[in-house]
């Protein structure tokens, strides 16, 4: 897949829970139009609530896996890096220096809640899940318009 396909690389602070969602999801959307890739700062492994949430909507995590962010950086042709954060989280990357295009969308991490019952804890994950969904399909629609434009 790598190579003819534009890299579109989701990035979180650990790469456990919604760069996991993003890549998923984005490859469920655009089948093979995008080579979807996830990687995080200090990652983690897939949270086991990602796999849940996922599975509820039919879509396979098996080939989700937790991946440091260092073997993208200046060694694989990134056309979009899309950055996943909230606000107020420190450890989480501002930047991808090396993508043609980034793109930030704020997303809260559904894993921060520690002290929420597990059917909330479910709950948020399937939220940030639409919520990321939701933005995958927004910008799909926007890559579209670009891309008649400049066929146009």
């Amino acid at each position: 897949m790598t190579g003819e396909q534009p890299t579109v690389l989701f990035l979180c602070a650990d790469n456990s829970t919604r760069s996991q969602l993003g890549e998923a999801l984005l490859r469920h959307r655009a089948g093979s139009r995008f080579d979807a890739c996830s990687a995080g700062l200090a990652p983690k492994p897939v949270h086991p609530l990602v796999k849940e949430v996922l599975r509820e909507i039919g879509l396979d995590p098996a080939p989700l896996e937790a991946k440091q962010v260092r073997p993208f950086l200046g060694n694989r042709s990134v056309r979009y890096a899309v950055i996943l954060r909230s606000p107020e989280e420190t450890d989480a990357p501002r930047i991808f220096p090396f993508a043609a295009r980034t793109i930030r969308w704020e997303v809260a991490d559904p894993a921060s809640s520690s002290e929420a019952s597990d059917a909330e804890r479910v709950g948020r994950f399937r939220q940030i899940r639409d919520e990321i969904d939701a933005h995958v399909r927004e910008w799909l629609v926007e890559i579209d318009a670009e891309h008649r434009s400049s066929a146009a």
